[in-house]
């Protein structure tokens, strides 16, 4: 078997492609729910890890071989979850459980981080449907205490013992140390494209750019990290005309996405110039240090140099803090809080985000979603309402 092959790009994708024949690839990957890519690298002999929002350390399932899946990016199927969950629960674990069940998804290992209740719960209940291995992950609830560091580290080492048992091969760390590198530069250029989006948002709609994104939870990270070096500097060069829009920081998006079409609604009325997608690719705001032990490194980055979201705590780091300080650094004219329905940890945060925000004197707009969401007029009315209000105040003497 050869696992190098590309899976996408440089497969059915060319790899001298434009950005719009890109785009368009990108586009119809995340909306087909047979998930091509997962389908080629499992027939070439690979394995496959799913696991959930907000954050794993994907370096430890690379370095074992086995391609990391981060689940909840597709468009399709959000599903009603059957009999299995009831009608209070996140749309994204349904939806991952009826792609699972309906056989379009396939896995060979799922890791859950503990990050709320429906998802504490899932492993009992995936374990009386399904023969595959799902495992919880705990991150640590409070990152700052003396002893998450050990304690991380020792989570991570149980990680890479369930990853050995899956692919019958004891983990080497120094392949977490070349795996650490592949990721320290996927997390750059990530970083580079947010960075164009925020400088020159006219070249990168929110569509866009969570596209560009988004595929690399379905591919190897060293073949999204050539997608992504043949991508920036062709939006470094593209030209379109400025847009009278305001600019907006989007937030809320930490765990379940919002569908595709929402997000082109979004794009339509304003300019995204910071946002929280998918912010597990990014988690981790720095370089993990790729000498001595990997599992201590990653663990030390997570503790020491991570984002922020409702799922951790951080007494130094409250989150309605941190996102006046966002609008400030991106000189944003308003925030945008999607929220998602169902999500204590999203809905717990939500009203002191507002008020800081109210207090602020920033405008904000609050758009509730969940994946089965096929109609998007009325979110775009809302979005472009709030937008217009915020421009012609801008204009009035």
């Amino acid at each position: 078997m050869d696992l190098r092959a590309p899976l996408f790009f440089g497969q059915s994708l060319p790899c001298d492609a434009s950005l719009e024949e890109i785009l368009d690839a990108c586009r119809e990957l995340l909306c087909d729910a047979t998930f091509p890519t997962l389908r080629l690298w499992q027939e070439q002999g690979g394995r496959v890890l799913g696991h959930f929002q907000v954050y794993m350390p994907e370096e430890i399932a690379d370095a074992a071989g086995m391609l990391a899946v981060k689940l909840g990016c597709t468009t399709g199927n959000g599903g009603a979850g059957g009999a299995h969950f009831g009608s209070y629960l996140c749309s994204v674990v349904k939806q991952v459980f009826n792609l699972v069940e309906g056989g379009d998804l396939s896995l060979d290992l799922l890791i859950v981080p503990s990050i709320c209740d429906a998802a504490r719960n899932l492993p009992a209940i995936w374990s009386r449907n399904f023969s595959t291995p799902c495992r919880t992950l705990y991150l640590p609830q409070n990152s700052t205490a003396p002893a998450a560091e050990n304690y991380l580290r020792q989570e991570y080492a149980g990680l890479a013992a369930v990853v050995s048992e899956v692919t019958g091969r004891p983990l080497e760390l120094e392949a977490v140390r070349r795996s650490i590198a592949v990721y320290n530069r996927h997390r750059r250029l990530l970083r580079e494209l947010q960075a164009l989006k925020s400088r020159e948002p006219r070249k990168l709609a929110l569509d866009e750019y969570y596209l560009l994104t988004a595929v690399g939870s379905l591919l190897p990270p060293r073949e999204h990290n050539r997608l992504l070096e043949w991508v920036l500097p062709l939006l470094a060069m593209r030209q379109r005309q400025q847009q009278d829009k305001i600019r907006v920081v989007l937030c809320g998006c930490f765990c379940e996405q919002p569908p595709l079409g929402m997000l082109e609604a979004i794009a339509r009325c304003c300019h995204v110039v910071s946002d929280d997608l998918l912010i597990g690719l990014r988690w981790l705001t720095g370089d993990v240090d790729v000498q001595g032990d990997p599992l201590a490194a990653l663990a030390h980055a997570y503790c020491t140099g991570s984002s922020r979201s409702p799922v951790q705590h951080d007494p130094h780091r409250q989150t309605a803090d941190l996102l006046l300080q966002q609008v400030k650094q991106q000189g944003a004219q308003a925030v945008i809080i999607t929220a998602p329905k169902m999500c204590e940890p999203g809905l717990d945060e939500l009203i002191p985000a507002v008020a800081a925000l109210t207090g602020a004197g920033i405008p904000s707009c609050i758009c509730e979603f969940e994946q089965g969401m096929n109609s998007f007029d009325l979110v775009e009315l809302q979005v472009e309402t709030f937008s217009e209000n915020i421009l012609y105040a801008g204009e009035l003497p």
